[in-house]
């Protein structure tokens, strides 16, 4: 089915099948994360071009429904914040991009004392967007109803489970950073600046996640 045939079924099914496409690059930010770990640089070869390839679907799937959004002749929201959200959305998967850009830049080595720290936020970042789905699994059943902030009371809770979860994963994100600067006498800088930046872009992805819930909220309350 093509955009505009969803865009009849209900103004987010398109933007939950973008959803999909940022979905599948999200999935493999542990997968690459360990690839590292291993030293399987061939592998992570192999993860970064998938990275790549879905990130590019999406901004295909982006760039149709903006295409399609000004030939709807009625929406239960406002257009821009229909391409806020959307915006929003690819934000999540252009940081997964950027990880992986980070990752490939050179055959980085993660230091054994700061991979359990290094997964455990990593988990973190991916909880908040597995909450982020959660959310978004409930828009249909909105819709439904009109998209009235009456009867969503589920999901503003939902909103707030994804934004406790992005403040989790800043205070993983400030401890980890803490932690790699105390190895500056062991590892190189570069090594240093890569995955300080590394870290910056998963918050990067929790922050994009929050800021679609955030805008969720925006509509429901109009």
């Amino acid at each position: 089915m093509g955009i505009a045939e969803l865009f009849n079924t209900s103004p987010f099914e398109p933007l939950l099948h973008h959803l999909q496409k940022v979905k599948e690059c999200v999935n493999l930010v542990r997968p690459m994360l360990e690839a590292v770990h291993s030293e399987a640089y061939d592998k992570l070869e192999s993860l970064t071009d998938q990275v790549f390839k879905s990130e590019h679907d999406a901004d295909i799937i982006k760039d149709e429904i903006r295409q399609e959004i000004p030939r709807s002749f009625f929406l239960p929201v406002y257009r821009g914040d229909l391409l806020s959200y959307l915006k929003l959305q690819d934000d999540m998967a252009d940081s997964v991009e950027d990880v992986a850009f980070l990752l490939t830049m050179k055959k980085l080595k993660l230091p054994e004392k700061l991979s359990d720290e290094l997964f455990a936020y990593a988990d973190t970042v991916l909880k908040v967007c597995e909450k982020c789905y959660q959310m978004n699994e409930h828009i249909r059943d909105l819709v439904a109803k009109g998209f009235h902030a009456d009867q969503a009371n589920g999901v503003f809770e939902m909103i707030k489970a994804v934004e406790k979860a992005e403040w989790e994963a800043d205070k993983a994100q400030y401890g980890l950073s803490k932690s790699l600067f105390a190895m500056e006498e062991e590892l190189k800088a570069t090594d240093i600046v890569l995955w300080w930046r590394v870290f910056l872009e998963l918050g990067q992805l929790a922050n994009a996640a929050e800021k679609t819930a955030d805008r969720l909220r925006r509509m429901l309350s109009q």
